[in-house]
């Protein structure tokens, strides 16, 4: 068994990186497994080296290690993927040669404007022409603008067997429509790499966000095109503010350099070990504690809702005293 977290350093954790991490964590270290930590920073221009040191020093703070990864080497590096370009590109030739790929011409406004929701509507599916261009139309707009790659999806239905949040299923070509797996700037896509990186590392669970569901059909499809050996998927709930929105970098909501300040590890973990259904109350408890008595039976399968003002958050009353709590 060989679980990941695959964050990306774009800043500093916050508490729902936190409960990802973890829940990652317990289920490979429940099961005797291993882990591998990737920094997924694709996009070069807001991801960091300096967070990725951060995020590597915050989960050992943590006491969630990882065998396999940044900072740990291993057989299937590098474990950046601003460093796997070869790995990918070599990846979109397994495609094209199976005739999946075509370039695709639309701009960024184009995109956005038809898949803009009016009245209220969900966002449609982008109906991409590029994909039935002459080959002369194709040469004409080669000279106006860099395409990106598009893989042409077949109208096929795809479930996902998720071992938390049950089966979800997707038709491709009416629910998710020929994604981009290289962008017009020569970035590769997220719904490729980490298809190449976790097939290539040998990672046999995904546990992550219930927002990456809807991704998990496409994935295993490529998985299959591709040929390489799909994961195990568990989809976990999210955490929200009080107001109902997610927790976000950008907000930073109870960002890592915030929580070190006043929090023992322990007080964290024991915290985020209630709400992932582990325990009654927040007590403390060290992450090897925890992955003793783990289930994912008891995580819950509905986004958690946080609740509102500092002290009630933490809930300090009921983890003994200040001086237990506050570091």
């Amino acid at each position: 068994m060989k679980g990941r977290f695959a964050p990306s350093p774009s800043g500093r954790m916050h508490l729902g990186n936190l409960f990802a991490a973890l829940l990652a964590w317990l289920s490979a270290r429940a099961a005797g497994g291993e882990m591998v930590l990737r920094m997924e920073d694709l996009d070069t221009a807001r991801c960091k080296d300096v967070y990725a040191r951060l995020l590597a020093e915050d989960l050992r703070w943590l006491g969630l290690t990882w065998e396999e990864g940044y900072g740990a080497g291993g057989p299937n590096g590098p474990y950046c993927q601003s460093e796997r370009g070869a790995l990918y590109a070599a990846a979109v030739e397994t495609l094209a040669a199976q005739g999946l790929i075509y370039p695709c011409y639309c701009t960024r406004a184009e995109r956005l404007a038809a898949s803009a929701p009016h009245g209220g509507a969900e966002p449609a599916i982008y109906d991409c022409h590029c994909r039935t261009l002459s080959d002369g139309e194709r040469e004409a707009l080669a000279q106006q603008r860099p395409c990106a790659l598009r893989v042409a999806v077949p109208a096929r239905e795809i479930t996902v067997h998720d071992r938390h949040m049950g089966d979800y299923t997707q038709h491709l070509a009416r629910d998710c429509g020929d994604f981009i797996v290289r962008r017009a700037d020569g970035l590769y896509a997220y719904q490729l790499a980490v298809v190449v990186d976790d097939g290539l590392m040998g990672v046999t669970e995904v546990a992550r966000g219930a927002d990456l569901l809807s991704s998990a059909p496409r994935q295993l499809w490529l998985y299959a095109c591709l040929n390489l050996p799909p994961p195990e998927f568990r989809h976990i709930p999210l955490l929200l503010s009080p107001d109902g929105r997610r927790l976000s970098k950008r907000d930073k909501d109870l960002d890592m350099g915030i929580l070190r300040e006043h929090f023992r590890p322990e007080t964290l973990v024991g915290y985020l070990a209630m709400l992932a259904g582990q325990q009654d109350k927040p007590e403390p408890v060290t992450s090897q504690e925890l992955a003793r008595y783990f289930v994912w039976d008891k995580v819950p399968r509905k986004d958690i809702t946080l609740p509102a003002g500092r002290e009630r958050f933490f809930n300090m009353q009921d983890c003994q005293d200040g001086a237990t709590v506050i570091k």
